[in-house]
């Protein structure tokens, strides 16, 4: 399931490519089309994510409300000028991918191509389209009914208003559920997925089966920092790497920025290669592989029905 970075990246992209513009909203599998039919036609004002929600605002008060869930992704395609700073010219992630199209020399855009497979929903301009396929959630709603999604949702970290540290920590404060299983909850904090719950109890050293109520204020703000830190820097590079570069066997020459559990990064922003795929993480999907840190193999257990991925002695509590 894409994380909150992702989500973030595809709203820029959203933003980069169709605010402003007059959109065709169709439903080519069918699935969606009253929902297209009241969309279509106008103009997109704006895109916003709030941790794995996706909201794309129209010029008639409506919204079109997006979660990817385990098996949505988005697909872009337009002539030269449908460019954004996320998606277009980006390597692929989960979620989003890009197929550029009128872009070969001597091409020229003869509008979007012919709907590939379950097409939910399909955007398009006169300078490029988005596809939507296998969402959890595709629906249109009221500017209303988004407020009460958000007020359903925990603070984000990619929003880190503030008071947010403060918010959940007060989230935590006397639950009983483990904080592994707190932190995949998106009421106590949203946008954390996978990938990040595993990686930064690692960086903070929490042993994943501490009830979350034992945490305390201070550790639980330094723990919101470091997930702050991750995943903003997860939206700049377009991956999640969380380990620092002195655990890094390769690198494949792409630059970006590699942040440590104290906030500081490693390596310089934009001069740093950084790590291929296997370096990038320090426990997620590494059981049975020794810790990077101690050298104790690492341990994988299924809870809140995803996979966790803990060092037993470097998160010992």
């Amino acid at each position: 399931m894409p994380e909150g970075h992702s989500v973030r990246r595809l709203a820029r992209q959203f933003g980069d490519v169709f605010t402003g513009e007059r959109l065709a909203v169709t439903s080519p599998q069918g699935r969606f089309s009253g929902g297209a039919a009241l969309l279509d036609g106008h103009t997109m004002v704006a895109a916003e994510a709030h941790g794995k929600h996706l909201f794309l605002h129209f010029d008639n008060a409506l919204v079109l409300h997006v979660h990817l869930g385990l098996y949505g992704a988005w697909s872009f395609g337009g002539d030269r000028t449908f460019s954004g700073s996320s998606s277009i010219g980006a390597p692929r992630r989960v979620g989003e991918q890009e197929s550029p199209a009128g872009d070969d020399a001597g091409a020229s855009y003869a509008g979007p191509p012919a709907p590939v497979g379950a097409v939910r929903v399909r955007l398009a301009s006169g300078h490029g389209w988005a596809d939507l396929r296998g969402a959890t959630t595709c629906e249109t709603i009221t500017e209303a009914e988004v407020r009460a999604v958000l007020g359903r949702l925990g603070p984000d970290p990619l929003r880190n208003l503030r008071g947010d540290a403060g918010r959940f920590a007060a989230n935590l404060a006397g639950r009983k559920p483990t904080i592994a299983a707190l932190l995949m909850d998106q009421k106590i904090i949203a946008g954390v997925g996978n990938v990040y719950r595993a990686e930064v109890l690692f960086r903070q050293r929490l042993d994943p089966y501490l009830p979350g109520g034992a945490l305390g204020d201070a550790a639980a703000r330094k723990l919101w920092r470091d997930v702050v830190n991750l995943m903003s820097d997860g939206v700049a590079d377009g991956r999640i790497i969380t380990t620092s570069a002195k655990y890094w066997t390769r690198r494949n020459g792409k630059t970006g920025r590699v942040r440590n559990a104290d906030g500081t990064l490693s390596l310089p922003a934009k001069t740093a290669s950084i790590p291929v795929r296997a370096d990038a993480h320090y426990v997620y999907k590494r059981n049975g592989l020794p810790c990077r840190v101690c050298g104790t193999m690492v341990l994988a257990a299924e809870l809140v029905g995803r996979n966790l991925y803990w060092c037993p002695v470097c998160q010992h509590s």
